[in-house]
């Protein structure tokens, strides 16, 4: 097990310390015996724009993982797929759905309207809304479908690309799964999970402690940027949280929560292999290093906006890989010692056999 560090220097928290505590909580220092569902929510959830990558990062976490443990826990309705940080598509656990929907559900909605506008000018989106819920009643559909049933009561294509933001909808499974990766079938919330009244401002509260125990220490700005939000918006929620505030290098304050572990700065980090939009690769896990910034560029750029699937050495992003031909072929960024690329070789095996 990691070791611990009973205590940050007064010096403050080094980016390397804040790296381990990172691949720490995230379980990339030693993979869990945890079930998946709070594995998840250790997380923060995962972003699942592309499917598969939800797999990976829970294989790159778990022991013993396989692909049909995350397809059966979306379809018994264990963990849950739908639009909401950032207004992108996440993997959560039931328990944790209602609350961050009921977080983020007018800043998201708040935020699509004010880009759309023009497009939805004169549009009666609250009647559109009300004829998706009638269509969506008592069944899922294929987007597809929904957009045509919508069109032919009047609402014109806007309003169709639209009404995400306006219903709450989850990504029934099998669509959003390895198997079926394109997420085409959609359903009410309310029809899917037992709905759950939760207020804004206690939804805001779990999102912040989602976010500290998955890639705390951090300042309000990282924590709001993960959520979508301003600090304006969200600070009077952490403001009503215990938590403790710590110091990185530079003597910036880092807001944490009390009692969170905190491993030696010098604990190995064996390698790890993960996939696209993966969370603490994205600018508001930045103090940690993960990615190193000479290397940005190459894992995103305006051609690979979703990044690449990557892998670490020693906590940090040492290159990229692909599946193919039934392998794993990897490319460093830069020369590795024997030892490393034997270590990322052996994980690299276990990865095709997931894939397999």
């Amino acid at each position: 097990p990691p070791r611990r560090m009973a205590h940050p220097s007064a010096a403050g928290l080094t980016q390397r310390a804040l790296n381990r505590v990172l691949l720490a909580r995230q379980h990339l220092l030693e993979r869990t015996d945890r079930p998946l569902a709070r594995v998840v929510d250790d997380m923060g959830g995962i972003q699942m724009q592309y499917a598969p990558s939800g797999y990976i990062g829970l294989w790159s976490r778990m022991r013993d993982f396989t692909r049909p443990m995350l397809t059966r826990a979306l379809e018994d309705r264990d963990v849950i797929q739908a639009t909401l940080m950032r207004g992108t598509i996440h993997t959560v656990s039931a328990t944790d759905f209602w609350p961050m929907l009921a977080g983020v559900r007018r800043i998201n909605r708040e935020w699509y309207a004010r880009i759309a506008a023009p497009a939805l000018a004169g549009i009666d989106m609250e009647g559109a809304a009300r004829a998706a819920r009638e269509l969506l009643a008592d069944r899922p559909m294929r987007f597809a479908d929904l957009a045509a049933a919508l069109e032919a009561r009047g609402f014109p294509r806007a309003a169709t690309k639209a009404i995400g933001w306006y219903v709450d909808l989850v990504r029934v499974p099998p669509s959003g799964t390895w198997d079926a990766r394109r997420a085409d079938l959609y359903g009410l919330s309310e029809w899917w999970t037992t709905p759950v009244e939760v207020s804004e401002d206690d939804g805001i509260e779990l999102l912040v402690r989602r976010y500290l125990g998955a890639f705390g220490p951090a300042p309000l700005r990282d924590i709001a940027s993960w959520m979508g939000m301003n600090v304006g918006q969200m600070r009077h929620a952490a403001e009503r949280l215990d938590l403790v505030t710590l110091r990185d290098e530079a003597g910036k304050p880092l807001l944490d929560l009390p009692g969170a572990s905190l491993p030696d700065p010098e604990t190995p980090a064996p390698p790890r292999f993960i996939g696209v939009w993966e969370a603490m690769l994205l600018v508001h896990a930045r103090r940690t290093a993960v990615l190193p910034e000479a290397y940005r560029s190459r894992v995103f750029n305006v051609r690979t906006p979703h990044s690449v699937n990557s892998f670490l050495v020693d906590g940090q992003v040492a290159g990229t890989w692909r599946h193919e031909d039934g392998e794993i072929r990897i490319e460093p960024f830069r020369r590795m010692r024997p030892s490393e690329r034997a270590a990322v070789e052996e994980e690299a095996h276990a990865l095709a056999a997931l894939h397999a």
